[in-house]
């Protein structure tokens, strides 16, 4: 599924963000930048250590990430030439202010994406594992951030893919984005 904004453009997949040819794939990172489970401990395994080791370096300069800023790192052995590294935010109940936190994942994601002059970026959908956060509310917050940021910012990827990794999230940010 796909969706145009100018001549930018949103898609959704299923599949394995581990295995993506973008310039950059998107981390759902826990502050410690140090690893972990789910989207986050697959691609410190397929990217190995010279993810882990940028991670190590980052946090020795600026401390732990906390929800809602992002980092970049190389991309390792995986097909991406880097890894942007975000934390999202613990749901709440949602009022934490998890929506403004889960939109600034994607903005600071972006902006990264941007400066490194990158035109693909593939993103999972943050914090809808571990971390709690609904997909059918998560999933309008996270395109309606990305729309924005194409539709404002020049410099911005041309193509920003979604990459669902099973079924359920796939059908719910279909019906968000076509909601856009």
């Amino acid at each position: 599924m796909e969706r145009e904004f100018g001549d930018r453009k949103i898609q959704l997949v299923l599949g394995d963000i581990t295995e993506e040819r973008s310039d950059a794939i998107v981390n759902a990172a826990n502050s410690s930048l140090l690893g972990g489970g789910g989207v986050d401990g697959a691609i410190h395994r397929a990217g190995g250590p010279a993810i882990l080791e940028e991670c190590k370096a980052i946090r020795q300069r600026c401390g732990e990430c906390p929800p809602g800023m992002a980092v970049i790192t190389t991309g390792g052995r995986l097909a991406a030439r880097y890894v942007i590294h975000t934390v999202g935010p613990v749901w709440r109940g949602g009022r934490a202010g998890e929506e403004s936190l889960l939109s600034s994942c994607y903005r600071n994601s972006l902006r990264l994406a941007a400066e490194k002059g990158l035109s693909s970026v593939a993103f999972p959908s943050i914090s809808t594992g571990i971390y709690g956060f609904p997909a059918a509310k998560a999933a309008p917050v996270a395109l309606g951030a990305v729309a924005r940021f194409l539709s404002e910012e020049e410099r911005s990827p041309s193509i920003v893919r979604f990459v669902l990794f099973d079924e359920g999230t796939f059908h719910t940010y279909s019906e968000a984005l076509a909601d856009l």
